[in-house]
């Protein structure tokens, strides 16, 4: 991330200023009450937010990528509605980026805009029942016509379903291998045969809308399809990079956030006639704090600078993800524990943000099958090398 350090700096400041001032109305009460904020979508829009990577001639701003996290970076640091970011980055990465990758012209045309202006949600239909981080093997099904698809099948878990207009949908086109059987559609809201359950009650993250989706001889044209027909798997795996790659660059921002009230914290209290910045094993946490931090922000920065040089991050992306998942769970702990008796009451936040962060070790690929994902690309190397080494010797 080096170069460019005070731009990046600037739009840091600026994102978290604008999050601090305008997103974070009301939110233990919106928590409680499942309650999405749809102004806060359109001052996020207002922002800029919704179009970063999308080109000016769509509406967006056409951002660096290293911008792009900076951003990121500072709305986690302002914005204590982890529900809203996480809408924002579903948005974003399952749905805006692969119309930006993916789309022809005409369909840029008509959707990013829309996307873009805060006017409309985007989704993305992907995770099944029977497939959730295996998500190759889904069952949804597109049967060709003679003017289009007809859609049949169940989505589960979808972010931003209750509120989307435009769903990015991957279904089978074929009976072969996921690899060549997949294609990915873009399908608006209201066309008939899509269904949206209600909204699903969850243990955190209770700000963002979920809700499964159904689609029962669901009628799409041929111009609904992205790409050719048999490439979506190639486009899935892209989007997954994409997302795990970024999807907790805001996290960054609030574990910064959560770990300068924590030092206030050990820093001005006293329990027992005894100062927390002298006991050691309070301030240890701090140190743990800091350091899974930096690690995770270490592993970001590596997936980022690889997708900006236009080069594969599949396995970078993964280790970004898994770490800063698991460092949030970790960092919010060590939170509630350093303010005590405090910290458990729902008027700190803490108990919120712990609940929140726990999602992260789940959506976008659970952190055990992102290591085995891991662990068998190492192996498949490993098995390599060992090849050409016996090569070698003989």
């Amino acid at each position: 991330m080096r170069g460019h350090e005070a731009e990046h700096d600037e739009l840091k400041r600026a994102a978290a200023a604008f999050a601090a001032r305008t997103l974070n109305d009301d939110v233990a009460r919106r928590d409680r009450e499942e309650d999405v904020s749809l102004p806060g979508w359109k001052a996020c829009a207002e922002f800029g937010l919704q179009g970063m990577l999308v080109a000016p001639e769509y509406g967006g701003a056409g951002m660096d990528l290293r911008a792009v996290v900076a951003t990121l970076e500072g709305l986690g640091y302002g914005c204590r509605d982890r529900g809203l970011v996480s809408s924002l980055n579903a948005h974003l990465w399952g749905c805006v980026q692969t119309l930006n990758d993916f789309g022809s012209a005409g369909q840029k045309a008509e959707l990013l805009p829309g996307l873009v202006d805060g006017r409309w949600i985007g989704a993305n239909a992907m995770t099944e029942p029977e497939s959730g981080s295996d998500a190759l093997a889904l069952r949804t099904r597109a049967r060709r016509t003679d003017d289009g698809y007809v859609l049949d099948g169940r989505k589960c878990f979808v972010t931003n379903a209750p509120a989307a207009e435009v769903f990015i949908v991957y279904a089978r086109t074929g009976d072969g291998p996921a690899f060549s059987s997949l294609s990915c559609f873009a399908v608006r809201a209201g066309t008939p045969g899509l269904s949206v359950a209600p909204p699903a009650s969850k243990m955190g993250l209770r700000t963002s809308p979920m809700s499964d989706v159904f689609f029962s001889e669901c009628r799409v044209p041929s111009s609904a399809r992205l790409g050719a027909e048999g490439s979506g798997a190639m486009m899935l795996m892209s989007t997954m990079e994409w997302e795990r790659s970024l999807v907790l660059a805001s996290a960054v921002g609030g574990m910064e956030y959560q770990l300068e009230q924590c030092a206030e914290q050990v820093a001005r209290r006293v329990a027992g006639n005894h100062p927390l910045r002298q006991r050691q094993a309070v301030t240890q946490k701090l140190a743990e704090m800091k350091l899974r931090l930096e690690a995770g922000r270490g592993l970001l920065y590596c997936a980022v600078e690889l997708k900006r040089a236009g080069k594969s991050a599949f396995m970078e992306s993964m280790l970004a993800k898994i770490a800063l998942s698991e460092a949030g769970v970790a960092n919010a702990r060590d939170a509630m524990q350093i303010h005590g008796g405090y910290g458990y009451m729902s008027e700190a936040g803490l108990e919120r943000e712990l609940r929140d962060a726990l999602g992260s070790t789940i959506h976008s690929g659970a952190t055990e099958v992102l290591k085995d994902a891991v662990a068998m690309l190492l192996l498949a190397g490993s098995a390599g090398l060992a090849g050409r080494k016996g090569g070698g010797a003989a």
